[in-house]
């Protein structure tokens, strides 16, 4: 194949197999400088996105299993319990997407309530506008809401 660069236009796969033994034997001269710094990028790109998407899915159930509880499942406590301990290994393994969560759970809330709401058939009002969990709530894995118990203000 040619170059770097045509090689990252033509089959990206083995441009990752050939930049990264590029970059081990020191040929730098031989690496689309470029198209590395846009890959680099986009791994943290994908890590925020996966956080933002825990997110959603994990305030999704723990809406639903709040609000409807004569519903509860296995299903939505493994849901529940799965996405904790993802975001938790996430946080662990990028603690700098810590200052990123209370952006993201106020980002993605609307969402997980839109889902949450088409799911349960609850009415709009049956659900608070705003999240009505604080972060460390919702991450904490003995953290289980209760439709009567009062909330913390997020």
């Amino acid at each position: 194949m040619g170059t770097n660069t045509e090689l990252y236009d033509q089959d990206f796969f083995e441009w990752t197999e050939t930049t990264a033994a590029l970059l081990r034997q020191g040929k730098w001269h031989d690496v689309d400088m470029e198209a590395c710094a846009e890959e680099i990028e986009s791994l943290g790109n994908r890590d925020k996105r996966e956080l933002g998407s825990r997110l959603q899915v994990l305030v999704m159930h723990l809406l639903k299993w709040c609000y409807q509880p004569s519903e509860r499942s296995g299903s939505w406590c493994s849901t529940i319990n799965t996405q904790r301990l993802e975001l938790t290994v996430l946080l662990e393994q990028s603690p700098s997407l810590r200052r990123l969560v209370e952006a993201n759970l106020t980002r993605r809330y609307p969402y997980a309530r839109e889902g949450a709401l088409a799911e349960t058939g609850l009415s709009e009002a049956a659900l608070p506008q705003a999240c009505p969990w604080t972060v460390a709530q919702v991450l904490d894995e003995d953290f289980w809401p209760e439709e009567n118990a009062s909330h913390d203000a997020h």
